[in-house]
């Protein structure tokens, strides 16, 4: 018997019906997964190996056990029905491990989950589709595995295939659509099908920036139908929209709380705070058919790299790519957040030389300068983009790519003035005030008591 067969001993699923708001929709406890490197290609053990390693205690041999990789240890939480809750995480830290053990995709190796109700999973482009069947066949496949009837399904086809904008390759088979005609109907089966628990991935970033506010909404408005949702995502501002609550994790449960406070407490854990990113080797830049991204700065007014800036001081955000297909009019773009996740602001080119300009191949390196006594205190978070213009396509769009701290010496020339307390916002400019003063001409009022 080997692990992912003793593992059914020690881990179990409960599928239940649909409960009210006060009830547990998932439970996880002591949930685990291992994986093993290269397990593949090494020998089983034969029965009188494997006994002669239980008694010795070792239980498999020390080459076996230094190529284990725990990817959850020991992971243990409750979510109620009707709760939106957020996966929140570094890469490899094992969030999407945990959804498609929710989604009984992946075996645990140790631990106990129960799920009440119906699940519904979004966790890669075209999960649950078939390739061979097409659109039409899949949203009733889909429909069929949730325990769904024909006439269920038939009044809410419509409005999927609307949402997913495939009116006119509903009856294609899926492999020929696009990544993107995927990810559109997959998340309206998910999203429109009903299942009492929705397990959602970071899927929406597949999607232009149309269909993902789109999806958004979508999931503000099945969260408040009731429905429980677990969300995992490394996009902050939408944790903090959707989730009221969330998990920090990093194979094992780090922290459980409102999201802000968790949103804080991850972007403050030294991911992701460099100032300057580049990618020397063009192979490994990120970027599309028309230009790729090479390096992300961030200047401060004397033109070096600044990973802490004066609030009252000018700061640049430079943006460094490369251009290999001519003829295009390009938008590069930033979009800043603070360290709650909270939009600050979106900055577009509008370099008159550029603007409306198709660009010949070469070596770009454009800088936006953010105005001093205009952001807010603390962590501030950049994400660079880059879009051609008719048609629009995103070349790039990299998540917290830089970070830098701006600080607030609280000398009386910033927008604190005097007041030496907290001020909240992601932005704090310096208002120009105005009083105007009109002295008394009646005496005061006495009040008597």
């Amino acid at each position: 018997m080997d692990d992912e067969e003793r593992s059914s001993f020690v881990s179990r699923w409960v599928s239940l019906g649909s409960l009210n708001m006060s009830e547990i929709a998932i439970r996880v406890e002591n949930l685990s997964k291992r994986y093993r490197i290269g397990a593949l290609h090494q020998p089983r053990l034969g029965f009188r190996e494997a006994l002669a390693a239980t008694f010795r205690g070792t239980g498999a041999p020390p080459s076996e056990r230094a190529n284990e990789i725990w990817a959850l240890r020991d992971l243990s939480f409750e979510v109620k029905q009707g709760e939106v809750v957020g996966i929140v995480g570094r890469n490899g830290a094992g969030k999407t491990t945990l959804l498609k053990i929710l989604s009984r995709i992946t075996r645990p190796t140790m631990g106990h989950v129960e799920l009440r109700g119906r699940v519904g999973s979004l966790l890669e482009v075209g999960t649950g589709f078939h390739p061979e069947l097409t659109g039409r066949e899949n949203i009733y496949m889909n429909g069929a595995i949730l325990g769904m009837r024909k006439s269920e399904i038939d009044r809410k086809f419509d409005e999927i295939v609307a949402f997913a904008e495939v009116e006119k390759f509903i009856d294609t088979p899926v492999k020929r659509y696009s990544s993107g005609m995927a990810v559109r109907l997959a998340f309206a089966v998910a999203a429109h099908l009903e299942p009492e628990i929705l397990l959602v991935d970071e899927v929406l970033a597949v999607g232009d920036a149309r269909f993902q506010k789109k999806c958004l909404n979508k999931m503000e408005d099945v969260g408040q139908r009731g429905r429980t949702v677990l969300f995992v995502s490394h996009n902050m501002p939408t944790i903090n929209r959707l989730c009221p609550r969330s998990l920090l994790i990093d194979g094992v449960l780090l922290m459980d709380g409102p999201s802000p406070e968790i949103v804080s407490a991850y972007l403050n854990s030294g991911q992701n705070t460099a100032a300057a990113r580049e990618w020397p080797d063009p192979a490994l830049a990120p970027g599309g058919e028309v230009a790729r991204l090479r390096a992300v700065r961030v200047r401060g007014r004397d033109g070096r790299i600044a990973e802490t800036v004066d609030i009252r001081e000018p700061v640049g955000l430079e943006m460094e790519f490369e251009v290999l297909k001519p003829g295009y009019v390009l938008l590069p773009h930033y979009h800043v957040f603070s360290e709650a996740g909270a939009l600050a602001f979106e900055a577009v080119d509008t370099d008159p030389e550029w603007r409306r300009r198709p660009r010949p191949a070469g070596r770009y390196r454009s800088t936006a300068w953010v105005p001093g006594n205009f952001m807010g205190e603390g962590m501030m978070y950049v994400e660079a983009a880059l879009i051609t213009m008719e048609p629009v396509i995103t070349q790039f769009w990299e998540r917290n790519v830089v970070a830098f701290q701006v600080l607030d010496p609280a000398e009386g020339d910033s927008a604190r003035g005097d007041w030496m307390g907290r001020m909240e916002g992601a932005v704090r400019p310096l208002l120009h005030w105005e009083t105007q003063f009109e002295p008394a001409t009646e005496p005061p009022l006495t009040v008597e008591g």
